[in-house]
């Protein structure tokens, strides 16, 4: 088997990982049928309601909220362990700050890799304490991380949900330290 062909099979496998995570994401946030109770929920919410309702599943209560910088809030929602090894954690990016701020091109990271790919939350790593080991954000064969990418600025009171994928720490492993550059760190709970 050459070199070629199995840089070409890798390329394949991985887009079809990234292609069936993508298919099953956009699946569950779709819905199959809405009923009356569901449109009247998404109509209070186009009307200016509270702000942004919990996904199904999960509760009210973050799991952890961080501190950035220039009002930046991080509010980590789930942290879910997948069987195909990984852990996906999901929040809210929020801006509590008076003006527009400006998303730190540190929170990439430093690896050159990612940085070539725009601003991301590439240089979020997950820390297992008992196991001493450091998770970093998973990365596709490009060297794009699997996290939200694209970011540039937030305006005054504006959120944007968020997403980053781990490889998942051993399963004794329930609690880990998530740790995000300008931000301060918080333990979380990995369920699943």
């Amino acid at each position: 088997m050459s070199i070629r062909f199995t840089a070409k099979a890798r390329k394949g496998t991985v887009a079809l990982v990234l292609a069936a995570g993508l298919a099953l994401g956009v699946a569950g946030c779709g819905g199959g049928h809405a009923d009356k109770k569901s449109q009247a929920s998404a109509s209070a919410s186009k009307a200016g309601g509270s702000g942004p309702s919990t996904q199904e599943g999960q509760s009210d209560d973050p799991l952890a909220e961080l501190q950035g910088s220039d009002g930046l809030l991080l509010r980590i929602t789930s942290a879910q362990r997948d069987s195909g090894g990984f852990v996906t954690v999901n929040g809210t990016l929020k801006n509590d700050g008076a003006k527009s701020a400006l998303i730190p091109s540190a929170l990439s990271g430093n690896e050159t890799e990612i940085i070539r790919n725009g601003t991301s939350l590439g240089g979020a790593t997950l820390v297992d304490p008992k196991g001493k080991k450091r998770y970093y954000v998973l990365r596709d064969t490009d060297g794009r991380p699997l996290t939200t990418t694209g970011l540039s600025s937030l305006k005054a009171g504006d959120s944007l949900a968020v997403f980053m994928q781990f490889p998942a720490p051993p399963a004794n492993a329930t609690q880990v330290e998530f740790q995000l550059p300008t931000f301060s760190s918080a333990t979380i709970q990995i369920s699943g």
